[in-house]
């Protein structure tokens, strides 16, 4: 079979594997994404497919794997992430503990006024001074990486605010 041949086959495709990965991932954009996966999995693995079998069944296989992996390989970086910010976390109440009385007091206080903060900006805020990137940030929450920028710069706002009163 030709490339065209092979490419025109899996095009024709197309919305019955779009209605899969919609079953699979319940998100539309997420479904366009894993169709695209798909399409360029099959075409890179071309010389695996054997002609005489089922194309649709072939494709099908593809794309409940690809969600597999990228299922298990999301929820592993989630469980670090979020093991990574638990020790962050006490790596910092540690450091806080060693310095001088009245940094201390200081720190503790800032601290205090972190941990007020509503939920929607003190995590963002927290991960990002402990060294996480936004996207990174952005992908944990699962939040468009501008929302987290916003969460991030309100947070500094009402922190400064409550710091020099």
């Amino acid at each position: 079979m030709s490339n065209l041949d092979f490419n025109t086959q899996i095009l024709d495709q197309k919305s019955s594997l779009k209605n899969f990965a919609l079953s699979l991932t319940r998100n539309h954009d997420d479904a366009l994404d894993l169709v695209q996966d798909t399409f360029m999995k099959a075409v890179l693995y071309k010389d695996k497919y054997a002609e005489s079998t089922n194309l649709k069944a072939w494709l099908f296989t593809i794309m409940k794997n690809t969600f597999i992996n990228s299922y298990r390989r999301a929820v592993k970086t989630r469980e670090i992430i979020q093991a990574g910010a638990d020790l962050t976390m006490s790596k910092t109440y540690k450091n806080i503990s060693t310095e001088a009385p009245e940094v201390k007091m200081n720190a503790k206080e800032i601290i205090r006024k972190i941990e007020s903060l509503d939920e929607q900006y003190k995590v963002p805020f927290t991960r990002y001074y402990n060294g996480y990137k936004y996207q990174e940030i952005a992908a944990e929450m699962n939040l468009p990486i501008g929302t987290v920028k916003s969460r991030i710069f309100i947070a500094r706002k009402m922190l400064m605010e409550q710091i020099q009163r």
